[in-house]
């Protein structure tokens, strides 16, 4: 009888170290199961990353240093710019000479060169850079932040504007507290002979000022300045007109080229008359429709 209790002990000891180890072989395959895979090394990057264009700066370069007496850059455009005549450099379009972060008449000629090439032509190659063109020329070589661009036509008091327009005369009236009304709208090429092309164009109007006091028509100018047109109070002694504010939004990228002339003026505080006096009209502090709306 003590011959088969100890055959049955040692049988369950024998099981018991079995179990026992088959749950550390267990255990063992488990964790492994758990363990991820040693990290290995991230590749190196193939590319550095491209330059940023951006636009909105860009455009007003485009507008403002064309007119300038001298090589002076617009603030907070020259990395932009230069990446956009580094590319048309490299299209074959722009002397390396001129490859300098200010976007004067010689790259604004060869931008326009670069937009004839994709087939545009009246305002779509006016040298004024649009979203698509931008985009087209910076094709591996930069990418473009602070898109901005007119918007579709529509009818205003019998006139066309574009919709960015409509939205910054619409934000005029609210400031104001009253409606505006249009004697001339834009995208009207030798519609009046004594605007001199400046309607030819997107982005400009004339507000009739019948029965507003000169402090009204100010007033008016003020507001529409706020919002991000170059404005003026034009009077019957400055040419053959009436009385009425002409206005001419900032940025718009169809603006004519006599449009995109007054544009640079107003910054360089001029009147944007042919005469190229100082500007006679309220002073504030200057900004695009597109930076107005990021503080409003």
């Amino acid at each position: 009888m003590a011959s088969v209790i100890k055959t049955r002990n040692a049988a369950t000891r024998l099981l018991t170290a079995v179990a026992v180890l088959s749950g550390l072989v267990l255990s063992a395959a488990q964790a492994h199961a758990a363990t991820p895979p040693p990290l290995t090394e991230a590749p190196a990057a193939t590319a550095a990353a491209l330059p940023v264009v951006d636009m909105e700066a860009t455009v007003l370069a485009a507008q403002i240093d064309p007119r300038r007496p001298d090589s002076t850059q617009t603030p907070g455009a020259h990395d932009s710019v230069l990446a956009v005549e580094q590319a048309l450099q490299a299209r074959g379009l722009l002397d390396a000479r001129w490859v300098d972060g200010y976007f004067g008449t010689t790259t604004i000629a060869a931008y326009a060169a670069f937009q004839r090439s994709l087939g545009y032509s009246g305002l779509d190659a006016n040298g004024l850079p649009g979203a698509s063109s931008l985009t087209a020329l910076g094709q591996g070589r930069y990418t473009v932040t602070h898109q901005i661009g007119p918007g579709a036509h529509l009818q205003r008091d019998g006139y066309t504007v574009n919709t960015r327009t409509q939205n910054m005369l619409t934000e005029a009236e609210r400031l104001l507290g009253f409606h505006l009304t249009l004697d001339q709208g834009s995208y009207n090429p030798g519609g009046d002979p004594t605007s001199a092309g400046t309607h030819d164009g997107g982005g400009v109007v004339d507000i009739n000022v019948n029965g507003m006091s000169s402090t009204t028509r100010t007033a008016v100018a003020q507001a529409l300045r706020q919002v991000g047109f170059a404005a003026w109070v034009r009077n019957p002694t400055q040419g053959n007109w009436p009385w009425h504010i002409h206005a001419a939004a900032i940025n718009d990228t169809d603006l004519a080229t006599q449009a995109q002339n007054q544009t640079g003026d107003y910054y360089l505080g001029l009147n944007g008359l042919a005469n190229h006096a100082a500007d006679d009209g309220p002073r504030i502090p200057i900004q695009t429709w597109e930076e107005y709306q990021r503080t409003h």
